[in-house]
């Protein structure tokens, strides 16, 4: 199956309390438009080998047909798609919470809101890639 056929997406962490709530957040507000990834899930796998690098486990994605935008540059395209008037919906899908960090924790918030401002990455995606 082809990324375009697909898109957009967002890949977050799903092994973490805070993403998790963060992907929970953008799914209700998008209402469908997007799919929701996990990085740790067989789909999730997959893209990480396909179209992310190395960093693709420091942050959260938003993945169109054209870019992969990590983090901070993330944030721009993913409230478009939310404010945008787009008819494709995705099923949503429920979002298994499996955290296995101490994700709950002050410091780990503030260390998950550093990495979303300090990570930023943009990725061009290939026409040919197959996920």
């Amino acid at each position: 199956m082809k990324i375009n056929e697909n898109f957009p997406i967002v890949v977050f962490d799903n092994q973490c309390y805070l993403c998790i709530k963060f992907a929970k957040l953008v799914d209700f507000f998008g209402r469908g438009k997007m799919r929701m990834i996990g990085h740790y899930t067989q789909e999730g796998k997959k893209i990480r080998e396909k179209i992310l690098d190395e960093s693709a486990l420091d942050m959260f994605w938003f993945i169109d047909e054209k870019k992969a935008y990590g983090g901070r540059s993330a944030l721009l395209p993913l409230i478009k798609i939310i404010f945008s008037n787009k008819s494709k919906k995705f099923p949503i899908m429920g979002i298994n919470e499996q955290c296995s960090q101490d994700c709950k924790s002050v410091k780990a918030v503030f260390v998950r809101s550093t990495s979303l401002i300090s990570n930023s990455r943009i990725i061009k995606i290939n026409d040919e890639v197959h996920i």
